[in-house]
């Protein structure tokens, strides 16, 4: 029996045993990608079962463009959607520091000095200035904070 053959028994069962395949895959590969397969499977097998006289090839065909259809659109919701953390700046301490005054133990020498935060010593860069002056940190560039002189 050929392939064609095999296709053309395709019954709306089948469909949704590809849907419960494809939800086992996004189950071990999470992402949301075989999700939206198996959905576009399920909806294909509703189509068989209501309309049984639809040809293999309407099938696959139907198949693939909701797969990717749901796909795209999954992307871009996801895209213009980002998740919400409970700590967004997680990854990126020195932004926590980004607006706040601390004074200075020690002084900043050739634009170049070291700060304690928490139990972190940050290189900061920014103005000369002696021990005891107020500073504000104004940036984050790479692991070194910014800062300027307070009045």
């Amino acid at each position: 029996m050929t392939t064609s053959a095999y296709l053309e028994h395709l019954l709306f069962w089948h469909w949704w045993a590809l849907a419960v395949a494809l939800l086992v895959l996004e189950a071990l590969a999470p992402g949301a990608f075989f999700l939206w397969m198996a959905v576009a499977a399920g909806a294909v097998g509703v189509l068989l079962l209501l309309s049984p006289q639809l040809s293999w090839e309407i099938q696959l065909l139907i198949f693939s463009l909701t797969s990717i259809v749901a796909i795209i659109s999954w992307l871009a919701w996801v895209k213009t959607h980002p998740a919400k953390t409970a700590e967004p700046t997680l990854n990126r301490r020195g932004v926590e520091h980004i607006g706040q005054q601390f004074t200075l133990p020690e002084p900043v020498v050739q634009r170049r000095g070291t700060l304690q935060l928490g139990d972190t010593i940050w290189i900061i860069t920014g103005p000369d200035c002696d021990a005891g002056s107020r500073i504000k940190i104004t940036a984050i560039n790479g692991s070194q904070l910014q800062f300027d002189i307070e009045a």
